[in-house]
């Protein structure tokens, strides 16, 4: 029945909606005089969808003949996506004004974007799963080059542009592959295929290629190239954007995709994704360690990360997409907190992006200071925070998993990662003695950088129960 259908993805046309309706709001009542009441507003919404989804007694459920999946994880990840986009939109708003960047069109690609998000972790079928993912894309393409008067800014969105371009080609030819020796783009009828007949060699070509797209969106090396360049030419809010929400979504694609298709040949897939998670960790470890701009530097950061949570999902279990789950969810709050402070490096109205500029930091502001190092130590996995235990989890997936070799490589990438981290603790304490910066800080983003702190700190107790959530979440993915 059509009302069941709209009943389900009720969440997603709310969203649809209010984006068209801010748009033509802001085009017939002033452009840019109504982008601060934009920016609240749909930051407003997006947090009031996320409290809706959490809370709401919501029955799994499917959708237009099972191309659209309304259970616990897709759930669990929608709601960290849209509170992290929320607060990402909030944290923006004031860097944007400051510098003159503030566009009515900014919050209403935002919620594009996360609308697309949305739709990617709750796909049945791969035409759903393109839709979603290219309209996530297509929204972040515009944002990464959102500073039209930088070259830096139009060169990170045109690579973007390019390699996502190429991402999606690929994608699209893993998709028609599977279509074709599957005889259908339903997930249900891929495992259905899988299971009676087995993983052929034109379906495994079609899975190879599968991963290779959703690789490069979830920047996992080798497929990391653009990472680098448009966290750094990117306005600070996009790079603080791109590294949370985007990620939780293409972690959740990854997921859906290889168990709700493919988890009739998890062998095969298996191999890899273990083989993604390997190199992103090293890759990102290594690679981060000569950085001295702090944006691309998180950068690396976000490769090594999404190395760890590839690690959860390598093992093929159900404990490991628990893992994956607790793993983003501690990372998206460790970003929101380190990108409340990077919007705030700045020296006599211009932004530093300079790690060195952090020189003795904390003589002139100890409790900032303080609160980034936390999150620095979290970062690196250094218990007892909270950080430490995200990898703890994926670690243990891992083994339990069999694959006692890749946890081995993931505590040794782990250590040479904890370097840069570690790097800028000791520029904050111990640095040279450098002009200081003088950006005020707003009162939200002291919220932020605070209150992710706090969490890293006293989370360790009970992880604010969101362990027996994700396991939750998880046994959804494996009715």
């Amino acid at each position: 029945m059509i009302s069941t259908d709209i009943n389900t993805v009720l969440p997603e046309i709310i969203l649809a909606v209010y984006a068209m309706a801010a748009l033509m709001l802001a085009v017939y009542g002033g452009k840019d005089r109504l982008a601060g009441f934009i920016f609240w507003a749909t930051s407003g919404v997006m947090a009031a969808l996320g409290l809706w989804i959490a809370f709401a007694p919501i029955a799994n459920s499917t959708a237009f003949d099972g191309s659209f999946t309304n259970d616990g994880f897709a759930r669990y990840t929608k709601v960290v996506i849209l509170f992290g986009s929320s607060a990402m939109l909030l944290l923006s708003q004031e860097y944007l004004e400051k510098n003159k960047l503030l566009k009515f069109e900014f919050p209403i690609l935002i919620a594009l974007a996360t609308l697309g998000m949305m739709l990617m972790v709750s796909a049945g079928d791969l035409m759903a799963l393109y839709m979603g993912l290219e309209l996530q894309s297509l929204a972040l393409y515009v944002v990464a080059s959102f500073r039209r008067d930088s070259i830096r800014s139009t060169e990170a969105g045109l690579k973007y542009f390019v390699l996502g371009a190429l991402s999606s080609g690929l994608l699209l030819y893993g998709a028609s592959l599977v279509y074709g020796f599957s005889g259908t783009t339903n997930f249900a009828g891929i495992s259905e295929t899988i299971h009676s007949d087995g993983l052929g060699m034109g379906m495994l070509f079609g899975l190879v290629f599968l991963c290779v797209g959703m690789g490069f969106k979830i920047s996992a090396a080798p497929f990391h190239m653009w990472t680098p360049d448009v966290y750094e030419g990117s306005p600070t809010p996009v790079t603080g954007f791109f590294a949370t929400a985007p990620k939780v979504a293409a972690a959740g694609l990854f997921a859906r995709v290889v168990h709700d298709a493919f988890g009739g040949a998890i062998a095969d897939w298996q191999q890899i994704v273990a083989f993604l998670s390997f190199i992103s960790m090293f890759l990102g470890s290594i690679a981060a360690i000569g950085q001295t701009n702090i944006k691309r530097l998180m950068a690396y950061s976000s490769i090594a990360h999404m190395g760890f949570a590839l690690l959860g999902l390598s093992s093929g279990t159900q404990e490991g997409v628990q893992a994956l789950l607790i793993y983003m969810s501690i990372y998206v709050t460790m970003n929101v907190g380190v990108f409340a402070f990077i919007l705030n490096m700045e020296r006599e109205g211009q932004p530093v992006t300079d790690i060195r500029s952090l020189g003795l930091y904390s003589r002139s502001e100890p409790i900032r200071a303080a609160a980034l190092a936390a999150l620095m130590f979290s970062l690196a996995g250094i218990p007892p925070l909270v950080g430490f235990f995200g990898k703890l989890y994926v670690l243990k997936a891992a083994v339990n998993a069999g694959l006692a070799w890749l946890a081995i490589a993931g505590v040794i990438a782990s250590v040479i990662g904890a370097f840069y981290y570690l790097r800028i603790i000791y520029y904050m304490y111990f640095g040279d003695d450098v002009e200081p910066m003088t950006g005020k800080m707003p009162i939200l983003h002291k919220v932020a950088l605070y209150g992710a702190t706090l969490i890293m700190l006293f989370g360790a107790v009970n992880l604010f129960g969101i362990e027996s959530i994700a396991a939750d979440a998880a046994a959804s993915l494996f009715k």
